[in-house]
């Protein structure tokens, strides 16, 4: 099986180096899909260079984490939670923008809206969804197990943690990291085209059913 490893909402002082230790402890190259708000704090966004000159793709998450861009009153604010986010990574976005919505581990039309899109085209982003959410804070003790039953069918998983301080889930990483590689499993940075309506800003299929109705119009 494929892994598409990658972590939501960090970087986080508490939890976030510690991965990194266990990702080098692994030889394990993920991706980080960052919060503006945690990027404006100089000693997290240090965290987020680390990871970078190891060799981890950086992405964007939006600002703020608020409110899924499909329900935001003001469509046009989720351009703004883009764009604050883009400044602040900086050269952190390396040779590709990387853009995750949020929705809360839903994928549907509260995910993105028309100005978005737009913008996400016009920038050049692959926009990257997911197909295995393991929500490991809610089971943070037996997370390992739920996630492997989840990846076990899939030929190619893009999986979702959380480098956050929440439960101490991050304490398993490793004994997950090493469930799968006696699965022979091939870790990779690449995304399914499933998990990507827009590569490199240009849509992959039919996604309209990710945008919400336009209130711009």
């Amino acid at each position: 099986m494929k892994i598409s490893l990658t972590f939501d909402n960090g970087p986080d002082a508490q939890v976030t180096p510690g991965v990194l230790d266990v990702l080098a402890e692994h030889a394990v190259k993920a991706t980080f899909f960052t919060l503006g708000r945690n990027l404006a704090v100089p000693a997290q966004r240090a965290i987020a260079v680390r990871a970078f000159e190891a060799g981890h793709r950086i992405g964007n998450h939006t600002f703020s984490h608020g409110t899924p861009f499909g329900e935001l009153q003001r469509p046009e604010d989720g351009v703004d939670e883009i764009l604050k986010t883009d400044a602040l990574l900086g050269d952190l976005v390396g040779t590709e923008r990387l853009f995750r919505p949020f929705g809360r581990g839903v994928v549907g039309p509260h995910l993105l809206n028309r100005p978005v899109w737009r913008l996400l085209t016009e920038m050049k982003f692959t926009c990257v969804l997911w197909n295995c959410l393991v929500r490991e804070h809610t089971i943070a003790d037996s997370w390992v197990s739920t996630a492997l039953a989840m990846c076990d069918p899939q030929e190619w998983n893009v999986v979702v943690l959380h480098d956050i301080a929440l439960t101490g889930a991050m304490q398993q990483l490793s004994l997950f990291l090493s469930e799968l590689r006696a699965r022979s499993a091939d870790f990779t940075q690449d995304f399914p085209l499933e998990c990507t309506p827009l590569r490199a800003g240009v849509e992959t299929g039919p996604w309209g059913h990710l945008l919400a109705q336009p209130r711009d119009n």
